[in-house]
C-alpha cells in the first residue's frame, strides 16, 4: 500500500489523474490518497508531489505516530531522515517535535541520522483527522515553473498552466508508446506536457499563427516525436483508430475567434475524435458532456475547476461507446 501527497486543492481530480499511474487510488484525508500499487509513471504525474510506501495510519498526534512507528517492522538499514508535514495546515501539529521523536525511535532501532543525504526518508503526514507514516519511494520533479507559458518562445494570453496541461495529458493516455492528438492545440501547452510524459504528439489548429507558434514552442521544449499542422478539428486527416487519445481545450464563448457556431464545431470535433481514438478529454467554459453523448461518447468523469471570478473550466473525460 502507498500514500500519495496530492498537489493543488482539488483532491478528486488529483486522485483521478493518479489513477493513470497507480491502482485503486482513493482519497482518505485532505491532500492524501492511498494506492494499492504504483508504476514508474507516478514520476510523470502533474498533481502528485510524493509517493511513500505506507507503514500505517493513526490519530494525528505525535504520540500516536511514535507508537505506530515503534510497533512497525523496520527492515531497513543505513541512514535516515524524518520529515513531518502538517498537510495544508489542517492539524497545527508541531512538526519539529514529530521529527525529533520519530527520529529517536529510528535511532533506537539502529539507524544513523543524515539530514542532508539519507539512504531513506520517513515521512509523517498529518492531515485532518489522520496521520500517515511511510517510506518515501518517489519524488515527482515536474519542473512546471520552468515551463511557464510566458517564458516560451510563443505566448498568448489565456494559455493553460503546465500543471493542468500535464494532468489532462496523462488522463488522455500520454505515456511512452502512445500517440496523443490535440486538434485545437493553440500554443501547444498540452502537447508539450504529453510529449514530456513520453508520448508522440500530434497537433492541429485552424489559425496559421497558432500553428507557427506551437511549432516554435514544441521545437524548444521537446527533442522530437511531434508534428503540428494547420487544419480543421472537424475533419482531421487521420485514419480510424490511429491515435490513443484526444485532448483539447475548446474555444471559450465570446473570446472565441472561430467562424460559425461554436457548438457545431465542438460537436463535429468530438465526432471525429471518436472515429480516431477510444478516449478523449475535452475542456471548456461549459460542460460538453451532452454534445459528446450525441457524438457517441460516454462520460467517464467530470470535474469543475474555478480559474477566477469570470471563468470556470469544465473538464469531461470520455470513453468511446462500444460499437
Amino acid at each position: 500500500m502507498y500514500v500519495l501527497e496530492l498537489a493543488g486543492t482539488d483532491d478528486e481530480f488529483a486522485a483521478y489523474e493518479a489513477g493513470t499511474a497507480a491502482s485503486d487510488v482513493t482519497t482518505f484525508a485532505p491532500g492524501l490518497a492511498r494506492a494499492q500499487d504504483i508504476t514508474d509513471r507516478v514520476r510523470d504525474l502533474g498533481f502528485t508531489h510524493r509517493v511513500s510506501r505506507l507503514v500505517g495510519t493513526c490519530e494525528p498526534t505525535v504520540g500516536e505516530a511514535r507508537g505506530l512507528l515503534s510497533a512497525a517492522t523496520l527492515d531497513r538499514k543505513g541512514t535516515v531522515a524524518v520529515r513531518a508535514v502538517d498537510v495544508r495546515g489542517t492539524t497545527g501539529i508541531d512538526t519539529q517535535r514529530a521529527e525529533r521523536e520519530l527520529g529517536a525511535v529510528l535511532v533506537e532501532c539502529g539507524f544513523d541520522v543524515d539530514l542532508d543525504s539519507p539512504d531513506h526518508e520517513l515521512r509523517a503526514l498529518f492531515a485532518g483527522e489522520t496521520c500517515a507514516v511511510g517510506w518515501l519511494v518517489a519524488t515527482v520533479e515536474r519542473g512546471f515553473g520552468d515551463r511557464k507559458p510566458g517564458d516560451r518562445p510563443f505566448f498568448q494570453p489565456g494559455s493553460m498552466d503546465p500543471m493542468l496541461a500535464r494532468g489532462l495529458a496523462n488522463i488522455a493516455g500520454a505515456e511512452p508508446g502512445a500517440t496523443i492528438l490535440d486538434p485545437m492545440c493553440g500554443t501547444g501547452g498540452i502537447l508539450i506536457e504529453a510529449g514530456l510524459a513520453g508520448a508522440r504528439v500530434l497537433g492541429m489548429d485552424a489559425q496559421a499563427k497558432m500553428v507557427t507558434g506551437a511549432r516554435e514552442n514544441l521545437d524548444a521544449l521537446l527533442s522530437g516525436g511531434w508534428s503540428v499542422l494547420q487544419g480543421d478539428a472537424a475533419s482531421p486527416p487521420l485514419a480510424d483508430d490511429s491515435v490513443d487519445g484526444v485532448v483539447f481545450d475548446a474555444p471559450y464563448g465570446r473570446q472565441s475567434k472561430i467562424r460559425g457556431d461554436l457548438g457545431t464545431l465542438v460537436g463535429d470535433a468530438l465526432a471525429e475524435a471518436g472515429r480516431i481514438a477510444p478516449r478523449c478529454v475535452v475542456v471548456g467554459d461549459r460542460p460538453w458532456a451532452r454534445p459528446a453523448g450525441r457524438a457517441g461518447w460516454e462520460t467517464e468523469a467530470a470535474f469543475t475547476r474555478r480559474v477566477h471570478r469570470s471563468l470556470t473550466r469544465y473538464i469531461v473525460v470520455l470513453r468511446r461507446r462500444k460499437r
